[in-house]
């Protein structure tokens, strides 16, 4: 399994910035990776069980996960996405400060199968991508959430 975690502040109200998150579609905007996410079931606010489609492009190569939001409380969410060669945990918490929001985002990713040797060499990449998101999200957020 690999375990990427980083933590990084926001100048923005923390309900503001969980409402933002909570929509994986945002995923396009933060996550590195991420080249499309549509949301698969209804329209609104998502809630626990509000699924969506992702399309990733990793090392050259496009990969497709369901993600599905396993939790959503006042100051944690969780993201499951699995696919036939792996299942990834997104769990970002949030606190407020007196800047704003800190968050701390932590990703696990478990392989299935024969992808589970490939562990110990995509280790780094998935440090790299954890690097990258702490400019990323910050980024997404405040050009997308006001400051009140």
């Amino acid at each position: 399994m690999v375990h990427v975690r980083r933590s990084f502040t926001v100048p923005r109200p923390l309900p503001a910035v969980i409402d933002y998150l909570a929509d994986f579609t945002h995923a396009v905007d933060w996550d590195p990776g991420t080249q499309e996410c549509a949301r698969k079931d209804g329209v609104g606010i998502p809630t626990e069980g509000t699924t969506w489609h992702n399309v990733s492009e990793f090392r050259g190569r496009r990969t497709e996960l369901e993600y599905r939001l396993d939790h959503r409380g006042e100051d944690r969410l969780t993201f499951v996405g699995t696919n036939d060669t792996a299942t990834t945990t997104d769990d970002i918490t949030l606190r407020p400060t007196p800047e704003g929001t800190e968050i701390t985002y932590d990703a696990n990713i478990q392989f299935h199968g024969l992808a589970r040797l490939a562990d110990p060499f995509l280790r780094g990449e998935f440090e790299r991508l954890g690097d990258e998101i702490t400019h990323t999200m910050p980024e997404a957020i405040e050009s997308a959430v006001p400051r009140t």
